[in-house]
């Protein structure tokens, strides 16, 4: 049975944080919602989550993850940055942006694009996101909770319960979520470039 952990959304109760943050630690799949749309995540050295998390999405090897951190700090450990990336980071971060990055040497070797060596990541704007996080002490992997053949994220608990309830360990409700997946913005050129436009302002990157 699916476990559902109703969380308000601007003053997340502690006690379900933490509650939501052990299920994840103890290698369950777990539907989030974040700033642009619910996201399936998992513990980022979870093989058993991971590959739960692939069958469910109907992913292959090649598919690209997001790491979610909780700020800044955390995404350095994974990700190669330099000053000036750094300083377009905190200009965005937290919200609703995926940025690609150069992987360190920290970074396993499933989570990298097998030709570039480079990873996702991002810092949710959502206290209940970032307050799982935190709870947690780590990143999670996380993918948009798109199924296969559809385009938009589910975006609601009762309607992610009715449909993979039976593939996932827990659910995060908050009320409805949007629609949209985070803008996508590869920052391994000389300048910021926009790979796919969500909910995240395209104009901060190109203005």
């Amino acid at each position: 049975m699916t476990v559902r952990y109703q969380i308000h959304p601007v003053d997340p109760q502690a006690r379900l944080l933490h509650q939501a943050a052990e299920m994840l630690r103890s290698g369950n799949l777990v539907a989030m919602p974040t700033d642009a749309c619910y996201v399936l995540a998992c513990r980022l050295g979870d093989k058993s989550a991971v590959d739960r998390l692939r069958a469910l999405r109907h992913l292959g090897d090649r598919h690209l993850f997001t790491l979610m951190c909780a700020d800044l700090s955390q995404l350095a450990v994974y990700a190669q940055v330099d000053n000036r990336q750094f300083r377009f980071l905190k200009e965005i971060t937290p919200g609703p942006y995926t940025v690609i990055l150069p992987a360190t040497k920290e970074t396993p070797r499933r989570l990298w694009h097998p030709s570039r060596r480079t990873i996702g990541l991002r810092v949710p704007d959502s206290r209940v996101a970032l307050g799982v996080l935190e709870a947690l002490g780590e990143p999670v992997l996380s993918t948009s909770l798109i199924l296969p053949g559809e385009t938009d994220p589910l975006h609601e608990a009762d309607e992610i319960i009715e449909r993979v309830g039976k593939q996932i360990d827990a659910v995060i409700d908050i009320g409805g979520q949007g629609f949209e997946p985070t803008t996508i913005v590869d920052m391994t050129g000389p300048e910021p470039a926009v790979v796919r436009a969500g909910r995240g302002s395209v104009e901060r990157i190109t203005g």
